[in-house]
């Protein structure tokens, strides 16, 4: 039986946080005997907005080392970088041309991020969701890991794929979209009501993945929780509930264990506790990783 084809892209900008590893880069480890695999680093997306060549560069080549250190095994699946294969772009202008004005005016995800650059937004920040369909359809993808923040952008990828299958026959396998169910939307520590970001200006709102064990102690212990004392998962207490929520995808403990642990214990017993889990948790992924960008081989 033929495994289903899994397409999973990532920018090479910001630090890569615990959001994206427990929300992605994990699920996409533990899939890779079960699907076919192609990650992609997306370089191409990652400039259509302003970028320094040299810390872009730089990026590509730490994104690689996490991935790698991650779990994430060539003789498994495929791994590589966006702008090497040339049919991305050629694909996305052929798409282009079928696409309605219509449906990209349509894209919240344009709307809220050409908020930051007024004037200065480039046509290709408008044109994402193009060179995204691109990127999913080049390869017959059947399935696309997408967070809630890219479900209308796959959603312009299946309809697109949809007309030109209408007009040239079965062109393109229209993909079906992935939405993890928890560990997708970890939050940001000083701010647990928006989503935690590589591009966050506030100070310690993301844990990063190469984050040193002082630095992890320092940005919980400043998260911010709430003026309550029970310990509980709760939505309607995001602060408390984001911290509670990576506690349970580090241990994967029961939410019934873990509130009675925590029973009885205030917020900074919750923050020392969790601080040494993500530290304890990440250590492997920062070994490898430091083993792996020492290697000039890679």
């Amino acid at each position: 039986m033929m495994k289903k084809r899994v397409f999973s892209g990532i920018q090479p900008t910001g630090n890569i946080h615990i959001g994206n590893y427990l929300g992605a880069i994990r699920n996409w480890v533990a899939s890779q005997s079960e699907y076919d695999n192609i990650f992609c680093i997306v370089d191409l997306h990652a400039i259509t907005v302003p970028q320094e060549p040299k810390v872009l560069k730089a990026k590509i080549r730490e994104l690689a080392g996490i991935l790698l250190a991650a779990g994430i095994d060539m003789d498994k699946s495929v791994l590589f970088v966006q702008s090497h294969v040339s049919e991305h772009a050629e694909l996305a202008w052929i798409l282009n041309c079928f696409i309605p004005m219509g449906w990209m005016q349509r894209m919240t995800q344009f709307k809220e991020k050409s908020e930051k650059q007024k004037e200065m937004v480039s046509v290709g920040l408008f044109d994402y969701p193009a060179l995204m369909a691109s990127d999913i359809l080049l390869y017959d993808t059947d399935l696309v890991p997408v967070g809630a923040d890219q479900k209308q952008h796959l959603e312009l990828t299946r309809d697109v794929a949809n007309r030109m299958n209408s007009i040239y026959g079965e062109v393109f396998k229209v993909p079906e979209p992935v939405i993890p169910k928890i560990g997708a939307k970890i939050m940001s520590l000083r701010e647990p009501t928006k989503k935690m970001s590589k591009s966050d200006e506030l100070a310690d709102s993301a844990l990063n993945l190469l984050d040193q064990p002082d630095e992890i102690r320092a940005k919980i212990a400043r998260a911010t929780t709430d003026s309550l004392r029970e310990i509980r998962f709760d939505e309607n207490r995001p602060g408390v509930n984001n911290l509670l929520v990576i506690y349970e995808l580090f241990t994967g403990l029961s939410r019934r264990d873990i509130e009675a642990h925590f029973e009885g214990k205030g917020y900074a017993d919750l923050k020392k506790e969790l601080a040494e889990v993500v530290i304890e948790g990440l250590a492997p992924l920062q070994n490898r990783y430091r083993e792996i960008t020492e290697d000039t081989g890679y």
